[in-house]
Order: C-alpha cells, then structure tokens, then sequence
C-alpha cells in the first residue's frame, strides 16, 4: 500500500507559478511510475506529467515546456513546478504512483488560476 498527500495548491493569477509537493510513504525510485493526473469540472481525469520506471518525462502536450516533473528520493517526494499558468490549467491535481502493475492515488489538490 502506497499513501501518497499532495500539498502545494492555490490560487494563482494567469501568468503565475507554483509548485505541487507530494509526499510518499515510501521510496520514490523504487516505484514503477510517478506522476501528475489533473481533472478539471466535467472533464475526465488526465495526465499531466508521468516519470516511468526508465527515469525519462512525459508530458501532456499541453503543458510542455511550462511544467516540470521531479523527484527527491531523500524526501521521498515527487514535484510539480508550474509556470506560466493558464486559467485552463484549473483543476483539482492527483498525484499517481504505480507499484507491482497497481496504482495509487492521492487525495487530490485544486489549483485554480483566475485574475
């Protein structure tokens, strides 16, 4: 069982920038995948940015270039930095990991960009 607790969310005008957290209960790097999904009001739940067990990025072709996915294995933690945020990119942000072909969600975080 993997617990994963998002921190990090807000509020934000367009154009702004923060970083989502999200604390593990265990080694970051001995999972199969971590990542980012986002859901905004209906819209289905999609991925933002995914580190796979190669240790490469993926990233939604809408956030390429603004966002940045990172791992600290000392803090067992997985980051999102976003930049240049958009008012499209409000929704409530799942932190994702994937362990022995079972995945593992946060609570959730909203993040709203709105002048």
């Amino acid at each position: 069982q993997v617990q994963l607790v998002e921190s990090g969310g807000g509020l934000v005008q367009p154009g702004g920038s923060l970083r989502l957290s999200c604390a593990a209960s265990e080694n970051v790097f001995s999972l199969s995948a971590v990542g980012w999904y986002r859901q905004a009001p209906g819209k289905q739940r999609e991925s933002v940015a995914v580190i796979p067990s190669d240790g490469s990025t993926n990233y939604a072709d809408s956030v390429k270039g603004r966002f940045t996915i990172s791992r600290d294995n000392a803090k067992n933690t997985v980051y999102l930095q976003m930049n240049s945020l958009k008012p499209e990119d409000t929704a409530v942000y799942y932190c994702y990991a994937r362990k022995l072909w079972k995945n593992y969600w946060g609570q959730g975080t909203q993040v709203t960009v709105s002048s």
